[in-house]
């Protein structure tokens, strides 16, 4: 009762029935207890059928599903991430407010330690650094003798270097993460400038090396 689509890749047909065979016998076989077992036979097809359904198929169905979704939404974390974390920034004249704001949020990734390199410090880095509890160590060789005492009396999260053979500004995080600044904190959204972050390795370590 297999057509020979049934048995397409078998050295020979199946001694069995295929559910549509099944069918087709009922309508030749007469008597009350060959129609008892065909419907209990055809029963079992459909029970067969919904248990592969439902537990098989059904199962791979929503595996492959929830593995493909999985991958659509680590894609698309991905592709946010990318665009929520800029490395690089530049800042025009007028723009105070974000240069600042961009500063803190650069601080404020520090899980252990900022070091900060500004050869002019004066209020305005102060005031910055006194809204992190983040330990830092400020590397500069000028600055204002009275805002840093006064600042000093107060906060106790800043040591103080004098360093006075670096030019340029950086931001190092946790000592892994290396920014180049091109305005001093005091200068931050009176001139145009940027914020760029050096991911070369060997930069940070010979910078680190120098302090």
């Amino acid at each position: 009762m297999m057509s020979k689509n049934d048995v397409i890749g078998l050295r020979r047909p199946p001694y069995a029935f295929t559910e549509y065979g099944i069918i087709m016998l009922s309508g030749l076989l007469k008597s009350d207890i060959a129609a008892e077992i065909n419907i209990k036979v055809i029963n079992a097809f459909v029970d067969l059928r919904r248990y592969v359904s439902n537990n098989l198929l059904g199962q791979k169905y929503i595996n492959d599903l929830v593995l493909k979704d999985s991958k659509r939404i680590d894609l698309i974390e991905e592709t946010l991430s990318k665009f929520k974390e800029k490395n690089n920034h530049i800042f025009f004249e007028g723009q105070i407010y974000d240069a600042y704001s961009i500063m803190l949020d650069i601080l404020n990734t520090s899980k252990n330690s900022i070091i900060i390199i500004d050869n002019y410090i004066d209020k305005n880095i102060l005031d910055i650094l006194s809204k992190t509890n983040k330990k830092i160590t400020l590397i500069t060789n000028k600055y204002n003798n009275d805002d840093y005492n006064k600042y000093k009396k107060q906060y106790s999260n800043i040591d103080l270097v004098i360093n006075n053979k670096i030019h340029d500004r950086f931001i190092i995080i946790d000592k892994k993460i290396l920014y180049h600044c091109g305005a001093s904190f005091k200068d931050l959204g009176n001139k145009c400038f940027a914020i760029t972050k050096i991911d070369d390795e060997n930069i940070l370590t010979n910078l680190l090396k120098k302090l």
